[in-house]
């Protein structure tokens, strides 16, 4: 059966009368039944055309699944009680319905046949296995955790079927570029209006933690709209990468303007979310720029670019998030790097000794939830790939790096 859907076209004025009546209907609905019950209404009056658009228009639901994954964290933090982990989840599986039906009416599986395809397909078989690890203390804690480490990696076949078009490639890299300003935006408000008072809420739902990880130096770390100070410095980093990458295109000048303006725009957001392990990846990043372009004028820009980085580097600046940017740079000077360093070494002979780690989700958050009398419960591991290497074992850190 042929579906001839892509031929569905919706005018302003068609548009403008159905949002109205929804509106409409969910506002008698709240006048009638309650605020909340009207919101409900509205969510669901609108909730449901919009997954049926995800389906039918998949290159809609990776714009929707995009922009819900860069706000959803800052909307969670208002205290709804929702569990808005699972929208995220429901745009997947929609999406992944689509895809079905996409392929049996147009079916292409020929652009999945190539090695990252595989690896993929090893990994999401490899943590479905994890389910049997014998070392595991806790099926419940895979459960919690298996859509975030293997589920997520079924988005690879949807990107592969439905971003096919340069024309849609642009329109992606606008929307990210945008989602990342803005989230830079909210960085400077946190930096110098403070915290909102949902955020103070959200923070003081566990203030001995986070003052512990978020407050150094006699400073707040900023963390946005995103998870985490982490998430916002790695967001910034690529939208950074990003704009640096197409700077280096042919554009014309006021797009080159406009591109430097935000790469210091980001650059100086990553610095207020004081993780240092962001930092180095900018340079990093020019120095394979340098080798990949192999033209002079690239060259100037990179060194010029890799100049200023290491003036900032031995600057006399004492501010602290100077410091903290330049610590980065000089490891063995600062205690907490020592105290990472100390820490892997501390959870090493576990690797070594278990080849397919200690089960997923028993480490961190999860592990003290489900497993808190474990071994593993009161490791807090400092960076994904440390989770990996313990979690999955030193087989699944393979695995890993081999997709990276």
């Amino acid at each position: 059966m042929n579906l001839n859907i892509s031929k569905l076209r919706f005018t302003p004025v068609e548009l403008s009368i159905v949002l109205s009546a929804i509106s409409a209907l969910a506002t008698i609905l709240a006048f009638n039944y309650g605020l909340k019950f009207g919101v409900l209404a509205g969510i669901f009056l609108i909730g449901l055309p919009a997954a049926i658009a995800i389906i039918i228009f998949p290159r809609f639901g990776v714009i929707v699944m995009l922009v819900v994954a860069y706000l959803i964290m800052g909307v969670s933090r208002f205290g709804i009680d929702f569990p808005l982990g699972t929208v995220m989840d429901g745009i997947l599986l929609l999406l992944i319905f689509g895809f079905f039906l996409s392929q049996k009416i147009t079916p292409n599986w020929g652009i999945f046949n190539n090695p990252t395809t595989f690896l993929i397909l090893v990994w999401i078989f490899y943590n479905l296995m994890q389910f049997f690890n014998t070392a595991a203390e806790s099926h419940l804690a895979w459960v919690y955790t298996i859509r975030s480490v293997a589920a997520v990696m079924l988005s690879y076949f949807i990107f592969m079927k439905h971003i096919r078009s340069l024309k849609f490639i642009k329109l992606l890299f606008k929307i990210w570029i945008f989602l990342a300003f803005l989230g830079a935006l909210y960085t400077f408000k946190q930096e110098f209006f403070g915290f909102s008072q949902f955020e103070k809420d959200w923070l003081a739902t566990d203030a001995e933690g986070y003052y512990r990880l978020y407050f150094i130096a006699g400073r707040w770390r900023k963390f946005s709209f995103f998870t985490d100070p982490v998430s916002l410095s790695y967001n910034m980093v690529m939208g950074a990468v990003l704009c640096i990458v197409l700077l280096l295109n042919p554009a014309r000048f006021y797009k080159k303007v406009i591109l430097c303006v935000l790469i210091v725009i980001f650059m100086v957001a990553m610095v207020y979310s004081g993780t240092r392990a962001a930092f180095p990846l900018v340079p990093i990043t020019l120095f394979l720029l340098a080798i990949l372009k192999m033209n002079y004028k690239v060259l100037i820009s990179v060194g010029v670019g890799l100049l200023i980085f290491v003036g900032l580097i031995f600057a006399p600046i004492y501010t602290p998030n100077m410091m903290r940017f330049q610590s980065a740079f000089r490891p063995n000077n600062d205690p907490s790097y020592n105290l990472r360093q100390d820490n892997q070494k501390f959870i090493q002979p576990f690797i070594q000794s278990h080849p397919f780690g200690g089960g997923l989700g028993s480490v961190g958050m999860w592990g003290a939830r489900f497993s808190p009398n474990s071994y593993l419960s009161s490791f807090q591991p400092d960076s994904g790939y440390v989770r990996v290497a313990v979690e999955l074992g030193w087989v699944g850190l393979f695995i890993i790096i081999c997709l990276g």
